[in-house]
């Protein structure tokens, strides 16, 4: 799957800044996740199901964003896009820093995922590398959102501690400034774009293709289900730590570090699994279940103990199918669609972040935790389904 072939000077140069990019652009939307419940109870307007709503806020505007700035970077080139799109995640982080109310804060993330680069970012990645080192491209850009998620999860509480919500936010908008740097003097000058580079919707007589063809469909149905299951998590897991463990929110950090050491050694395994096998399905679906019953398992921890056995089962399947994912969808898609799998596949992503926080709110606030676990067996059971009928890997790569 992955060219032995090393990256060339100009290719290394580009990646490592892209993934240093993603990385401090997805940093600061993750930190939020394991303590917005909490400190968003203290807000006018507050109760769970608006809470879910707000903390999702930014997935709407990120999933209806992509593709329209994907193609607008066709047009005018793909730093002008990237660069517009890191100075609304700083206004938009800004304005959540200074919220007074839900609504003004469900308002700054809405600005913040206007921002939507994601697919530009990863054209501008496909337009810097050979065809034969795409793939392994994808790979390490996935890698960093893994990081990326891992160190928003402690780093969040700790800022949260010495400064509440607002703090979070404002650190947000210095990483984006941080990312501004990266694109003004980190990458290297813009090549030319490709035609492997334009095909966000460059090619419209195949988008059918892209959507479905050659098992793309089920990949983009599998990040979508994926971040459903993590913000339908965080809208109920940082209030069973306090309430049912009786951990202090400021403590929250060393909770998620520990079982993020610990799930690492699966998740190397996992990925590495992916190497060796062909056939991806079993795979994927030992994925699946491990981050379902992981989150489960956390809905009813009433020790430490429990709760850290369920986070670092939940980490494990969660950030092994968080790296591997990416890199599936550059194997199974074209190379003339490439560009366009990848807009595709974070709008759903997104999409899944929007839902995933309604759902997640709605659900806690209309049954409680038996309501949510209800909802998300059966989401899986549909998915697992799904993943065995359509997530068998394309024989011959184009």
């Amino acid at each position: 799957m992955f060219a032995r072939e090393p990256f060339t000077a100009l290719e290394r140069r580009a990646i490592l800044g892209l993934a240093s990019l993603y990385c401090l652009r997805m940093l600061g939307l993750f930190m939020v996740l394991p303590l917005f419940a909490i400190y968003a109870q203290e807000m006018a307007g507050a109760n769970v199901a608006s809470i879910g709503l707000a903390l999702g806020a930014y997935g709407l505007t990120q999933a209806a964003l992509q593709v329209p700035l994907g193609w607008l970077s066709d047009q005018i080139g793909r730093k002008p896009v990237i660069f517009g799109g890191l100075c609304l995640l700083i206004v938009g982080s800004l304005v959540a820093a200074i919220a007074e109310t839900l609504t003004a804060l469900a308002i700054g993330r809405l600005l913040q995922g206007s921002g939507a680069i994601a697919s530009a970012t990863m054209a501008l990645a496909a337009d810097y590398t050979r065809v034969d080192q795409r793939t392994k491209a994808s790979a390490i850009i996935g890698a960093s959102i893994g990081a990326s998620f891992a160190l928003a999860l402690v780093l969040g509480p700790l800022l949260a501690a010495w400064g509440g919500l607002p703090r979070v936010f404002e650190a947000t908008a210095a990483m984006g400034a941080m990312g501004l740097m990266v694109v003004l003097f980190g990458l290297p000058a813009t090549p030319e774009i490709t035609d492997a580079g334009r095909a966000h919707l460059a090619d419209r007589s195949r988008l059918s293709e892209a959507l479905w063809g050659r098992g793309l469909g089920i990949l983009y149905v599998s990040i979508f289900c994926l971040h459903l299951l993590l913000m339908a998590a965080f809208t109920a897991i940082p209030a069973v730590m306090t309430d049912q463990v009786g951990l202090l929110a400021e403590d929250h950090a060393w909770m998620y570090l520990v079982a993020l050491c610990g799930a690492l050694p699966a998740v190397a395994m996992l990925v590495r699994q992916r190497g060796k096998t062909e056939d991806p399905r079993l795979l994927l679906a030992f994925m699946v279940v491990l981050t379902v019953l992981g989150l489960i398992a956390a809905l009813w921890a009433s020790s430490l103990l429990a709760i850290g056995l369920a986070l670092v089962i939940f980490f494990s399947g969660f950030t092994a199918m968080e790296t591997v994912l990416p890199a599936l969808v550059s194997v199974f898609a074209p190379v003339s669609l490439r560009g366009t799998a990848m807009g595709i596949f974070s709008s759903a992503q997104f999409l899944g972040v929007f839902v995933g926080g309604a759902l997640g709110g709605n659900a806690m606030q209309w049954g409680g935790a038996v309501a949510l676990a209800t909802v998300l067996m059966a989401l899986s059971a549909g998915w697992l389904i799904g993943l065995w009928r359509y997530g068998r890997a394309p024989s011959v790569a184009v």
